[in-house]
């Protein structure tokens, strides 16, 4: 009798093993069915090339560097021998597996023209860079760590329009550190602000303080102080593609440099027409005002 119920407790505890593996199993089955691969994060993989043609100045090549310094996920580049084959820059940008592109345009080594494209498939967006001031020129008293990420601030003048949305977006993926690129720092203690004024787009970058300097052991006051570089911007035109396509858009208030300087040689050189005018006027009327030469004169008479 005893080995009967032994006999039966081993089958019993048998069938019951072999129902919870099948249990088991079907519950596994449900929370595959149930909890379906979660979708991948997106993650920010923007690059920026860097550089610039041949007949840049000093101030220009500051630039660039502290523009460098800013951004930790740039590539920089040697310079473009020739201005004439942009068509080559998408290239180089695939070659150093970059999908944007900041490239410095030199003419007559005092005009400064930049681009900023979307590389290989666009858009372009071509500026005329003034009143350029460096760090090192400007001596602010703000700083920031090297290599940290920045937050990125826009007029609000930039939703008016179609070009300026454009504009920021290019912008954000150009400006915008990817928190993991491979020079970046995990702090954010500057801002890259962007205003909108006169049809011209200012950059500013400061630094973000949370205590107040005089009261270090005072209550956090957050204030912000310029670090620079500082450089205004003035869009030119948008292209469909990368250095070139369809125009997007045109600004019609644009004048180049040359044309400027052109204008102000050309007022200097009618100045200088109408003074040689009126000279030749006066020489006129004072040979009309002479008399004839008297025949008794002194000079006739003891001759």
């Amino acid at each position: 009798m005893a080995s009967i119920l032994k006999t039966q407790k081993k089958l019993a505890e048998k069938a019951s093993s072999k129902g919870k593996g099948k249990r088991k199993a079907e519950d596994m089955d449900e929370e595959d069915e149930t909890h379906a691969p979660a979708p991948k994060k997106l993650r920010n993989k923007q690059r920026v090339l860097l550089l610039s043609s041949r007949g840049i100045t000093h101030r220009m090549r500051h630039l660039m560097n502290d523009l460098e310094a800013l951004l930790p996920h740039v590539k920089k580049d040697a310079k473009l021998d020739s201005k004439n084959h942009l068509h080559l820059l998408p290239e180089l940008a695939d070659l150093h597996n970059c999908n944007n592109t900041l490239y410095f345009e030199a003419r007559r080594h005092e005009d400064l023209y930049l681009w900023a494209a979307k590389t290989p498939n666009g858009p372009s967006i071509k500026m005329h860079v003034q009143n350029v001031h460096t760090m090192d020129e400007l001596k602010m008293t703000g700083n920031c760590l090297k290599g940290s990420r920045g937050i990125l601030s826009f007029d609000k003048a930039f939703e008016d329009s179609e070009w300026g949305r454009l504009t920021k977006e290019v912008f954000t993926h150009i400006f915008g550190v990817p928190p993991q690129a491979r020079k970046a720092k995990p702090f954010i203690d500057h801002i890259l602000t962007f205003s909108l004024l006169d049809d011209k787009i200012w950059f500013r970058n400061f630094q973000i303080i949370e205590k107040d300097p005089l009261q270090p052991n005072g209550p956090p006051q957050t204030s912000l102080v310029e670090i620079g570089p500082r450089f205004v911007l003035t869009p030119i035109r948008i292209f469909e593609g990368a250095f070139g396509g369809a125009t997007v858009y045109s600004n019609p208030e644009f004048i180049s440099p040359t044309a400027v300087r052109s204008a102000l040689k050309r007022e200097k050189g009618n100045k200088y027409k109408s003074r040689k005018h009126a000279e030749l006027e006066r020489s006129g009327r004072q040979e009309g005002r002479k008399r004839d030469e008297d025949e008794l004169a002194v000079a006739k008479v003891f001759s």
